[in-house]
């Protein structure tokens, strides 16, 4: 199973360059890397120095998908490829469905979606770079609770 890999601040900083770049109608997916859940079990087991815990892989569950899907092939032929971020615009074609059902359209024929199957991949180094981004996770690694004691 691979994921897509955003901290809470990556998802902010979307929301802002989206309100700062976009136009009405437009939707913006960040080139976000991703990893599999193993290597972020192994990340996480190493990081809180328990790196011989026990990873029990289950399998999928009903209804999981292998990857994780943020772009259609169809998006991804009209998205404009930006430092960080893919943007696509509206579907404003016309009323003139021949050109779009007779005749098709060769770029979305060419196109894949966006998975987080060939996006870049995390190893276990990577994800834990990312996962020290994160407070609790500092936290935890110095040894003081994640959540405040009362």
């Amino acid at each position: 199973m691979t994921r897509f890999m955003m901290t809470l601040d990556d998802a902010v900083d979307l929301v802002l360059y989206a309100f700062e770049h976009g136009k009405s109608g437009d939707i913006f997916v960040q080139k976000a890397p991703a990893a599999t859940m193993q290597t972020l079990a192994q990340a996480l087991t190493q990081l809180l120095g328990r790196p011989d815990h026990p990873i029990q892989i289950i399998g999928t569950r009903h209804g999981e998908k292998k990857h994780e899907a943020l772009m259609s092939r169809e998006e991804m032929s009209q998205a404009q490829d930006l430092p960080g971020y893919f943007r696509v615009p509206p579907d404003l074609r016309d009323l003139n469905y021949g050109r779009f059902v007779e005749q098709g359209e060769k770029k979305i024929s060419e196109a894949q979606d966006y998975t987080s199957a060939n996006t870049q991949r995390l190893d276990v180094d990577g994800m834990k770079t990312l996962l020290m981004k994160l407070d609790f996770i500092r936290d935890l690694v110095a040894g003081r609770p994640a959540v405040p004691v009362d």
